[in-house]
């Protein structure tokens, strides 16, 4: 019962996490425009992502462009959009893994060993999926932050860390968890079959004579 639940919770931060990892590969929130100084400009905000560059205005038009080139993205939005690809795929894969290896699932000759290492697979992924996550989230945001306070950089081109960026961190979190859930699980299955299936224990040698001693008078008793 304990162990059905413990998939059951495990599946659903992976599946949280998944979802979370796909909005963030597509969001265009990694970077906002800050409002700091001369740059008081209300009216328009400027998003910035892996795939597009948005354009707000007064909170009714927002206008979408995507980036005409790779080259014209900085080294870390470059980077982050092979890992948040790599991420998505993994995540999708290993929550994939985690539903055939789930204990509810009934699959033909399958044995109990096997879904263990199917659920042990999937945490696994689970677990590589949210650190290939948070490379990326990291990267963006610790560049955003020390361009902030970088007083070489203009006022016009500091950005502040966007929606996405937390929405990462959550959605990381949510892997590393349901990895960490499943791997434990495999783990208390393991020392469960090794505790049912252990090999009984001989009887002391003192006990077997004993007994072999009692079976030898008894005999003699009944034929008297």
């Amino acid at each position: 019962m304990l162990g059905g639940a413990l998939q059951v919770a495990g599946l659903l931060l992976g599946g949280i996490g998944m979802v979370g990892t796909f909005a963030v590969t597509g969001m265009p929130q990694w970077r906002v425009s800050a409002f700091i100084e001369n740059n008081i400009i209300m009216f328009e905000t400027i998003w910035e992502g892996l795939w597009m560059h948005c354009i707000r205005q007064a909170n009714i038009r927002m206008q979408c462009k995507v980036y005409d080139s790779v080259l014209a993205l900085s080294s870390d939005l470059q980077a982050s959009r092979g890992l948040m690809c790599a991420g998505s795929v993994l995540s999708f894969l290993a929550f994939m893994v985690a539903i055939i290896g789930m204990k509810c699932t009934r699959c033909a000759q399958s044995s109990w060993q096997a879904k263990g290492y199917i659920i042990l697979t999937a945490g696994l992924l689970f677990i590589l999926s949210g650190a290939v996550e948070l490379i990326p989230v990291c990267w963006v945001a610790n560049t955003i932050i020390r361009d902030f306070y970088n007083p070489v950089v203009n006022v016009a081109q500091k950005r502040e860390l966007g929606e996405a960026l937390y929405l990462g961190w959550v959605a990381a979190f949510c892997l590393v968890a349901a990895g960490a859930i499943f791997c434990c699980f495999c783990r208390c299955c393991e020392r469960t079959r090794s505790h049912g299936y252990s090999a009984p224990t001989p009887a002391p040698i003192h006990s077997q004579r004993l007994h072999r001693e009692t079976e030898s008078s008894y005999s003699k008793s009944q034929y008297v």
